[in-house]
């Protein structure tokens, strides 16, 4: 053998384990940007079914006729970590009330407007929507506004009002 020749394939053999190191690297780049952007779908969909239970629990209250917070546009913070690692804020702007037609008995028909809203994170600390200094890089934040109207029924108490 001539000495020159010698060694040409280890120099190969580096050259195809360098490709064989970089094509695993982007593989496993790939699969960890996927996997994050799977979690992060993930946490968007627990804060979407957050802000709609937010949603559902200001309706009742607001229906029920027990939650103050529709007089002066308090807010209420449910804490719903355990079921999807969220917080709700939940708020109700005071009632507008205003007149509309005529009832049956002669009476005016007076209508209440109020809108509703909710507010869902994963902040780790408290409650939506985070200022942002701990919210971090998997922060999610969905929000969610209901206008609701009462209407006065001719027996004198609140109702749907007629379409």
């Amino acid at each position: 053998m001539k000495p020159h020749q010698q060694g040409f394939g280890a120099l190969a053999a580096v050259v195809v384990l360098v490709l064989l190191a970089l094509v695993a690297a982007s593989v496993v780049r790939l699969s960890q940007s996927s996997q994050l952007g799977m979690a992060q779908e993930a946490q968007a969909a627990h804060a979407q079914a957050a802000v709609r239970a937010g949603v559902d629990w200001g309706l009742y209250q607001v229906f029920r006729g027990t939650w103050q917070g529709c007089t002066g546009g308090q807010s209420q913070t449910l804490d719903l970590r355990a079921e999807g690692g969220n917080w709700v804020t939940v708020s109700c702007s005071a009632p507008s009330p205003y007149q509309e037609g005529q009832l049956g008995n002669g009476n005016a028909r007076q209508v209440r407007v109020i809108t509703l809203s909710a507010v869902a994170c994963n902040a780790p600390a408290g409650p939506c929507p985070d200022d942002g200094a701990a919210a971090g890089a998997h922060y999610v934040e969905r929000a969610r506004e209901v206008v609701v109207a009462e209407c006065t029924q001719e027996d004198g108490s609140w109702g749907n009002c007629p379409s």
